[in-house]
């Protein structure tokens, strides 16, 4: 099996929405400290991650006494590959650029190759999509039993 990395901010990010999300029904915003003592992250990565998130319009913040962040809308409408996106930028399988026009390579084999690697990319999206806050939030309190496995990965 090809090992598929999310990066230290994606999975911080990731883990710092899925805090969010488990707190949603709480009142007011959360802040920074305490996201950061839920979730064991670093305080001042996780303060750049949240004005990440917060830029690509997945929180809102509320500034001074009692102030912090909460989701911009309810965690079945937040995907993983949405928080992924927002501090690492496009979800591909690799920079290599994109298949050139008609077939046309400068090197042997490379279009063939560059299509696979964008199709691989999208796979890599679609799965990410597939995943919500929500789903991940029922996992987090075992309401749910169906384990991320690599099983599933063949079925979607």
């Amino acid at each position: 099996m090809v090992a598929v990395k999310v990066s230290t901010r994606g999975d911080y990010a990731s883990r710092a929405l899925l805090s969010l999300a488990l707190h949603v029904d709480e009142p007011g915003p959360t802040s920074v400290q305490e996201v950061a003592k839920r979730t064991g992250l670093p305080q001042p990565y996780l303060e750049q991650i949240l004005l990440a998130l917060k830029g690509a319009g997945l929180v809102k913040s509320k500034r001074g006494v009692g102030g912090g962040y909460v989701l911009s809308r309810d965690p079945s409408q937040i995907t993983l590959a949405q928080i992924v996106s927002a501090v690492d930028g496009p979800i591909v399988a690799g920079d290599f650029g994109q298949p050139h026009e008609n077939g046309a390579c400068e090197h042997e084999g490379q279009c063939v190759l560059l299509t696979v690697w964008e199709e691989v990319g999208a796979h890599m999206r679609k799965h990410l999509d597939s995943f919500t806050l929500a789903d991940m939030a029922r996992r987090a309190r075992g309401e749910t039993l169906e384990p991320v496995a690599a099983a599933e990965l063949n079925h979607t």
